[in-house]
């Protein structure tokens, strides 16, 4: 038996999947959501083998909703998303359904599916990694405490620093951890805002009030909230740089 979640905000398009996938008697559909919240639960929930997925929702895309899954299924999306945006996620090899589709659509992307079967998972994680670099992904970081969903846009970010596997997203409201390689941050935020200044730290340039001498030909960025950041001797010039001195 093959499990099933359908996630998108339009109570027609959520019909539409539901009528097609009447035609695949081995699917058992376990859950519709209207949203990324209540999709990323149902995920947790029911751990589905696929799930149809809308890209613009409310609240959080469902690019968002798939970096905070554990367990990654298949994905088939489902959505009206910008058709030249997608040309960039088919390299990938994951399908999508553009808004309004026939049958015939949905029966080649289903049958895909299960050709394929078990390679959707790492095709996922690549386009997530496309998806991040798009305007409607870099201007805020979406991550999850405690099962819960918080979303930090990337103004109120005053730095950044490795952690082991991790990336620590500093703010004014304290850390966060996200499960993100320095490179990643350092490639999707905005070069005139954030700026690699040590490997260890990606600092918000907004946020610097003043830049002290530190030992052996390091510094050290004094923020507003008090912070001190250390910035190496190959960091200091693009801060310099950033800061336009």
């Amino acid at each position: 038996m093959i499990k099933a979640v359908i996630i998108d905000d339009e109570p027609l398009a959520r019909e539409v999947v539901k009528e097609f996938l009447a035609g695949y008697p081995q699917v058992q559909l376990m859950q519709e959501c209207n949203d990324g919240f209540e999709g990323l639960k149902a995920i947790q929930q029911h751990q589905p083998d696929i799930i149809f997925l809308d890209i613009q929702m409310p609240k959080i895309t469902g690019f968002e909703m798939l970096e905070l899954v554990e367990t990654m299924p298949a994905v088939i999306f489902t959505t009206a998303f910008e058709e030249h945006a997608l040309r960039a996620f088919e390299v990938h090899a994951v399908d999508y359904l553009l808004k309004p589709f026939s049958r015939e659509r949905f029966d080649r992307a289903f049958q895909k599916w299960l050709e394929q079967h078990n390679s959707n998972a790492a095709a996922t994680a690549a386009l997530l990694e496309t998806a991040a670099a798009t305007p409607l992904q870099n201007n805020r970081v979406v991550i999850k405490i405690n099962g819960k969903i918080k979303i930090i846009p990337v103004q109120d970010i005053h730095y950044l620093e490795a952690a082991d596997d991790y990336v620590k997203i500093v703010t004014h409201e304290g850390s966060f951890l996200k499960n993100k390689t320095m490179s990643f941050f350092e490639q999707t935020l905005d070069p005139q805002q954030f700026t690699r200044v040590h490997r260890s730290y990606i600092l918000n340039v907004n946020q610097v009030t003043r830049i002290d001498p530190y030992e052996k030909e390091n510094h050290l960025a004094i923020l507003r909230s008090g912070a001190r950041v250390l910035v190496s001797k190959t960091g200091y010039p693009r801060l310099k740089a950033a800061l336009g001195l």
